[in-house]
């Protein structure tokens, strides 16, 4: 099973390496890692995408809380949460599909953020189930070159 999780650590050097490191000593795989900033510039937030059971998240969680600079690991999985991703697609555009893949485009509520002769480069955010449509539709026409931030989560509101 897929899961998101949320590690708030302290922003000081070298903790991403200890917690990437933390992965692949175990043989986990990360399928996406954002690291960014607080509010709090002391602190930063990493959203961790991994797959693994339940016995394997927990032992994932128990080795992140043993870091040192680690201060809180919460597995959104469990929770509901907001995520989104950001997706650049560069996608071949001639005469004739143009005009469709600026139709797809504004379906998808993405916006052209480049344009050339021969492409259109596309910026499309959303979630993994919006930007693999988008991408599956514009898969037939040509795509060159898709470049993606990987996931960002948080909780939902409580009401």
């Amino acid at each position: 099973m897929r899961h998101t999780l949320s590690v708030l650590v302290e922003n000081e050097f070298g903790v991403l390496s200890r917690v990437a490191s933390l992965f692949s000593a175990r043989g986990f795989n990360i399928e996406s890692l954002c690291v960014a900033e607080t509010l709090d510039p002391s602190l930063s937030l990493m959203t961790i995408v991994t797959r693994g059971d339940e016995m394997i998240m927990e032992q994932i969680t128990k080795q992140l809380n043993k870091l040192i600079n680690v201060i809180k690991v919460t597995d959104l999985s469990e929770k509901k949460f907001v995520d989104r991703e950001l997706v650049l697609v560069k996608v071949k555009a001639t005469k004739t599909n143009r005009a469709e893949i600026l139709r797809i485009v504004d379906i998808f509520r993405g916006k052209v953020v480049d344009v050339s002769l021969k492409t259109l480069s596309i910026e499309i955010t959303g979630d993994d189930g919006k930007i693999s449509a988008m991408i599956e539709l514009l898969r037939p026409l040509g795509i060159r070159e898709i470049v993606r931030t990987g996931k960002i989560a948080m909780l939902r509101a409580v009401k």
